[in-house]
């Protein structure tokens, strides 16, 4: 599971998610790319899941570059704690993802076999997303269709 090896500060705020992706917006390591379409958090665990199922849709082919990391901590205090005495501990961590974002790429195989990884990714995400060549991206993130 992906999560920083070590940060200065562990309670962080929620902060906000408004307007589109200005950085990683375009496929820059493979051939194809995975786009999200919605604002969300995307946890640790669901990227490790969408990264699984494309690792094994491609049969071990192509690879898979991962380009969101999860550095926002997310805390919860315990089962029938009282309110107060401060923020609770980090229950798990997630990564901010605007519209525009490319998550995943793939490189080394097919378009059908990178179109169908990237389904099988995009139903282990909370959001929707869509699947975009190289040079292709940027009509996504202005609203077009790619």
């Amino acid at each position: 599971m992906l999560m920083p090896k070590r940060v200065k500060r562990r309670r962080v705020h929620r902060g906000r998610m408004k307007g589109k992706a200005t950085r990683g917006n375009k496929v820059t390591y493979g051939e194809y790319g995975l786009v999200a379409t919605e604002p969300a958090w995307i946890t640790s665990n669901q990227i490790e899941a969408a990264r699984i199922a494309m690792t094994r849709s491609i049969k071990r082919g192509g690879k898979v570059f991962i380009k969101i990391f999860p550095h926002k901590s997310v805390t919860k205090k315990p089962a029938e704690v009282r309110m107060g005495s401060g923020k609770g501990a980090p229950e798990y961590w997630v990564a901010v993802v605007k519209p525009g974002r490319v998550m995943f790429e793939i490189e080394g195989v097919t378009e059908t076999q990178a179109k169908e990884a990237m389904r099988l990714a995009s139903h282990k995400l909370p959001i929707k997303c869509k699947f975009v060549a190289k040079g292709k991206e940027q009509q996504v993130a202005e609203g077009g269709e790619a």
